[in-house]
């Protein structure tokens, strides 16, 4: 394969423009396999699979471009290519096959194992840290937007010249508050590693501000970490065994008002909020579950009153 010829790097914002443009299409075809099996396959099993649909469509979409030695097509809208540093040409095959699957495969086995796995929790965090370091080392020098370039050794180049009139934009500024914000993040961590001394779970609950929190009679603490019932094998409305209807004689008509508004199917396991809304447990757990997943690892300083929550409880299907 012959050398390239001599294309000067790719600017800063040529680079951030890329990846965003990327980012853009790959989120535009997810919706795309999304409507199509949403309409195969229902409602509850895209939830299920969702995962394995991103992954899916990642791999397709870098495999087709990255793979076979093209440009993306956030390449290709500010004229960038892939450069190795280490042979001088375009990525080899071993190369562009670990920039193809590695970051597809990682952020899916982080997003299916992290819950259960306090190791892969804290392996994911590490990397998110050394991430965010590395991008601001890319903010200040302008080389290697992700981790996995630096570590392998890829650059982008670009086809446009460079003007010597004119000056690239800057994002030195952007690095900097990155390098702040990761010291302040180091400085709060290692004092509330140092000011622990209370036992592990009064700890974590007097981080989290959920200590004699309880929805409906369940800890916080407890529903957050429960298996994930959401995950379960749909079953049929007729082997509801917390119901008190005999669902085969239930008029379809009927039936097809008693459908969760959260997977559009036919609930079951039925329990209502306190403002009536009808939903399947599973749907509905998950949903809470997710949602004060949110509030405390996004927010931990955030003061939230759970008590405060509306509470979800079975009711007699005969008044569903």
């Amino acid at each position: 394969m012959s050398s390239f010829p001599s294309f000067p790097p790719a600017q800063t914002a040529q680079i951030i423009r890329a990846s965003q443009r990327d980012l853009l299409h790959v989120s535009s075809l997810y919706e795309q396999f999304e409507n199509v099996f949403r309409t195969w396959l229902g409602t509850r099993w895209l939830s299920k699979w969702s995962k394995e649909l991103d992954l899916l469509v990642k791999t397709l979409y870098y495999g087709l471009t990255v793979g076979h030695a093209t440009q993306t097509l956030g390449q290709e809208y500010t004229d960038t290519w892939y450069h190795s540093t280490r042979s001088r040409t375009t990525p080899t095959i071993p190369t562009r096959a670990a920039l193809v699957l590695i970051p597809s495969l990682s952020s899916y086995m982080v997003s299916r194992c992290q819950r259960s796995d306090n190791t892969i929790s804290r392996l994911a965090r590490v990397v998110e840290t050394v991430s965010e370091l590395n991008l601001a080392v890319f903010y200040l020098r302008g080389n290697y937007y992700d981790l996995l370039h630096r570590f392998l050794g890829v650059k982008h180049i670009s086809a446009i010249p460079d003007n010597p009139h004119t000056r690239p934009p800057s994002y030195a500024l952007l690095g900097i508050m990155i390098l702040i914000r990761l010291v302040h993040r180091a400085i709060t961590t290692l004092r509330q590693v140092t000011a622990e001394a209370a036992p592990q779970q009064d700890a974590l609950q007097e981080k989290m501000n959920v200590k004699h929190a309880f929805i409906d009679g369940v800890a916080v603490v407890a529903a957050t970490t429960a298996p994930e019932e959401e995950d379960l094998e749909a079953k049929p409305a007729e082997e509801d065994e917390r119901t008190m209807l005999n669902i085969p004689a239930v008029p379809s008509s009927d039936r097809a008002g008693r459908n969760c508004t959260l997977c559009l199917e036919e609930r079951t396991d039925s329990c209502a909020t306190e403002c009536g809304h009808m939903f399947c447990w599973p749907c509905i757990s998950g949903w809470g579950r997710e949602k004060v997943r949110t509030v405390l690892f996004s927010s931990p300083k955030r003061n939230t009153d759970f008590t405060r929550s509306p509470s979800v409880r079975f009711v007699d299907s005969r008044s569903a």
